[in-house]
C-alpha cells in the first residue's frame, strides 16, 4: 500500500482492477483480511465465512464479466463489489490513507478492525450486504422470478446468522446458549447459513421455477428456512434494521413476507410446507415475542 490518496479513492482503484476478474476479486477479498501491513492474526479467521459466501458466488458464475459469453449476474456483482470497497477502504483507514469514511458500512468495518469480534464482523459485513440490497434494488427487479426469490433466502440467512450471536434471544428461543457458537463465522457452521448449494445448481441465471427448487430443497435447508427463520423473520427484519442503521431494510418485508424484489401478492411462498421436522421445529423453537 501507498500512502498519498483518500481511503475511498484506494478503495475505488482496488476494484477497478479486479472488476472483470472473479478470481481477482477472491484474491482481494483474502488479502484485506490480512490487514494494511500483511499480518492480522486476529482478523484472518474471520475469512473463512466470508470466503465461503463468494466461492459459492463464484461457483455458480455470478461473478462473471458482463462482456463474456456467459455474463454473470449484474445484480450479484454489484453487491459483491460493495463488500469489497468498504473491505478495502477500512483496510487502507487502518493504514496511512486519509478519511472521512464513505459510509455508515465503512464504519461498521472500522469498528471490526479495531475490535475483531463476531458481532463486529457480521455488523460489518451484513452492513455493506445491506447498502448493497438497498441501493441495487432496480437491478434485482430485473432478474428473473427463482433468482429474485432466492436473494429474499439469501437476505434473511445472513441477517438470521448475525442474530445467533448478536440477538441469541430472537433467534433461537429457549436454545439461545447454543446460537453464539452456531453463528460465529470463524468456524464451519456459519458456511451452512451463507451459501445454497444444496439447493441450487451452480449454473446461472436458474432455469426453472421457484417451485421446482422448493420442491427440491430437502433436510437442514428446508428446516431452517421455514421451521426456524420464517415464524421469527419480521422480528429479525426490525431487530437488523436497528442494528446496522438501516431503516430501509424495513421495505424489503411486509407482515412476515419477504419482499425485496419480490410482490406481496406472491407470499404463498414463504408459507411453511407440509413438512412433520418443520412443524415440530416450529413447535419446539416458537419465536420470543418479547420487545
Amino acid at each position: 500500500m501507498v500512502a498519498g490518496g483518500t481511503a475511498a479513492a484506494w478503495a475505488e482503484q482496488q476494484i477497478a482492477s479486479v472488476r472483470d476478474d472473479p478470481a481477482g476479486r477472491i484474491a482481494l477479498m483474502q488479502r484485506c483480511y490480512y490487514g494494511p501491513y500483511g499480518e492480522a492474526p486476529r482478523h484472518l479467521p474471520f475469512r473463512r465465512a466470508a470466503m465461503s459466501f463468494m466461492r459459492w458466488q463464484l461457483r455458480r458464475g455470478l461473478l462473471r464479466p458482463l462482456s463474456s459469453d456467459r455474463p454473470g449476474s449484474p445484480w450479484w456483482r454489484a453487491v459483491n463489489e460493495r463488500i469489497l470497497r468498504d473491505g478495502c477502504e477500512a483496510v487502507a483507514l487502518s493504514g496511512d490513507f486519509t478519511g472521512p469514511t464513505s459510509s455508515q458500512a465503512v464504519d461498521f468495518w472500522m469498528s471490526f478492525a479495531d475490535y475483531p469480534t463476531a458481532r463486529a464482523w457480521y455488523r460489518a459485513h451484513n452492513g455493506s450486504v445491506v447498502a448493497a440490497y438497498l441501493e441495487h434494488r432496480e437491478q434485482a427487479e430485473a432478474e428473473n422470478e427463482a433468482e429474485r426469490f432466492f436473494m429474499n433466502v439469501v437476505l434473511c440467512r445472513v441477517l438470521y446468522s448475525h442474530a445467533l450471536v448478536a440477538a441469541p434471544r430472537i433467534s433461537l428461543g429457549w436454545l439461545r446458549p447454543l446460537a453464539p457458537f452456531l453463528g460465529d463465522p470463524r468456524l464451519g457452521m456459519t458456511g451452512i447459513f451463507l451459501q445454497l448449494s444444496r439447493v441450487l445448481p451452480d449454473e446461472y441465471p436458474l432455469a426453472e421455477g421457484v417451485r421446482s427448487y422448493l420442491d427440491a430443497e430437502l433436510g437442514f435447508g428446508r428446516l431452517l428456512d421455514y421451521g426456524v427463520i420464517i415464524p421469527r423473520v419480521q422480528q429479525l427484519y426490525e431487530w437488523s434494521s436497528h442494528e446496522l442503521a438501516a431503516p430501509g431494510l424495513l421495505d424489503c418485508i411486509c407482515d412476515g413476507a419477504l419482499t425485496y424484489a419480490w410482490p406481496v401478492e406472491d407470499r404463498d411462498v414463504w408459507r411453511p410446507p407440509k413438512s412433520f421436522p418443520v412443524q415440530i421445529a416450529r413447535r419446539v423453537l416458537r419465536p420470543d415475542r418479547r420487545p
